[in-house]
Parts: C-alpha cells; sequence; structure tokens
C-alpha cells in the first residue's frame, strides 16, 4: 500500500465516523430546507466505502479516490451521490502522479469544477458550491502565492469553508428542493455545504497527525544522531 492510499484510507475512515456522528444534525438541517435525507445518506455512503477498505488499500491513489466516487455515487441517494462521488471520479485523474501540492491543487480545482458544472449551482446559490468554492480558492492562493505547506493551506481552506457554511444562512436558495421554499429558505445552514465543512475538517485532522508524526520521528532520529555522537 502506497504512503499516500493509506492516509486516504485514514481520512475516509475518520469522514465515516463524523458522518456516523452528524448524520442527525444533518438530517435536520435538511428536513428544514430539503426531503430529510443528507445525514442519512451520507452516513451509509461513507459505512460502504469504509467496508470497501481492503479493495482500496491495493489501489494507485487516483484509483483508490476513483474507487471512493463510484461508491458513494452508487450508495448515496439524492443529489448528494452524483455531486460528490461523480465529483470525485473526475478530479481523481489529477492524482495519476501521486499526491503534492501541485496535483492537490489541481485535484480541488478539478472537483470544484465537476461540482459546478454538475449541479449547475453558483456561488450564492445556497449550496455545497458556497463551502467548496471559497476553500477551494483559499487552498490554491495559500499554496501557489504564498507558498505555505500543504497543512497550513488545508487549515486555511477549512476556515474558508466555515465562513462559507455561515454565508449559507441568509441566502435564499436558488438551486434544488430547497428552492421551492423561497424567502422561507433564508435563516438555515445548506446541509451540503456543512458536510463539506466536515469533511475538510476531518482531511485536516489526517493531515496535522500524519505532519505531526513525522516530524516527531524526525526529531527521534535527530536526538539520536545526537546521543550517537557523544
Amino acid at each position: 500500500m502506497s504512503e499516500d492510499t493509506d492516509a486516504l484510507l485514514d481520512a475516509l475512515e475518520r469522514i465515516a465516523e463524523r458522518f456516523d456522528e452528524e448524520q442527525d444534525y444533518l438530517t435536520e438541517l435538511d428536513s428544514r430546507i430539503g426531503d430529510a435525507d443528507h445525514g442519512n445518506n451520507l452516513a451509509r455512503g461513507m459505512r460502504e466505502v469504509v467496508e470497501k477498505r481492503d479493495e482500496i488499500a491495493d489501489e494507485p491513489l487516483d484509483e483508490a479516490v476513483k474507487t471512493v466516487g463510484m461508491t458513494i455515487v452508487s450508495e448515496v441517494g439524492g443529489s448528494a451521490g452524483p455531486l460528490y462521488g461523480g465529483s470525485l471520479m473526475t478530479a481523481s485523474q489529477e492524482l495519476e502522479g501521486g499526491l503534492d501540492e501541485a496535483s492537490a491543487v489541481a485535484f480541488a480545482e478539478a472537483y470544484r469544477e465537476k461540482l459546478t458544472d454538475r449541479g449547475g449551482a453558483s456561488p450564492g446559490d445556497k449550496t455545497m458550491v458556497d463551502a467548496v468554492k471559497p476553500a477551494v480558492d483559499t487552498f490554491k492562493r495559500a499554496v501557489e502565492e504564498d507558498d505555505l505547506p500543504a497543512v497550513d493551506a488545508l487549515a486555511k481552506a477549512v476556515d474558508a469553508a466555515e465562513r462559507g457554511v455561515e454565508y449559507t444562512v441568509g441566502l435564499r436558495a436558488a438551486k434544488g428542493r430547497a428552492s421551492y421554499l423561497g424567502i422561507r429558505s433564508v435563516g438555515h445552514r445548506d446541509p451540503g455545504a456543512t458536510s463539506t465543512y466536515f469533511a475538510l475538517q476531518e482531511l485536516l485532522a489526517t493531515l496535522e497527525d500524519r505532519v505531526g508524526a513525522a516530524d516527531a520521528t524526525d526529531a527521534y532520529a535527530a536526538d539520536a544522531a545526537e546521543r550517537g555522537g557523544e
């Protein structure tokens, strides 16, 4: 198993656990402006993804992400399946050469583009795009312009996604079932933007743990080398 795929499996398990924990909350959000199944669908879909751990473990990163996307499309009902899963399937092509900061940016941009194309939503329509677009734009800027390491760039992206979720509260929905409510959709967080934010939080937690572990290993090695030279 490659290190990148191992990290992906770690992140998937964290996301699945988070969606299980937040299932009722996400469903409650969706009951206010949707069809009350967002949390249930995502929790069930991610459980199916985690059950494919052995299959995913044998795949290179791009194929592993594609498998995740295909599973989500087939197992998650409503609009979330095609939006989440289909976007992952398309964006997975950017990871063919493995994961580094450049391919991570390319992956994020491809995900955003496919999501907006598939859903036909724009920023301000009160959809997951309102979390995804600022997160991706912030991540790209942090990597390419600010020259930040990936963990710091992703932390900024998570903050941007959180602001995007809060931004949806005051919006009138223009897409999906929520748009049927008209002005009554104002005052509620968008469930898709919220679940996107939760997933990004767990990606960040995975990266932080791995960077921390690597730093600890390097520090131990340096200390051992110093002691060996005494």
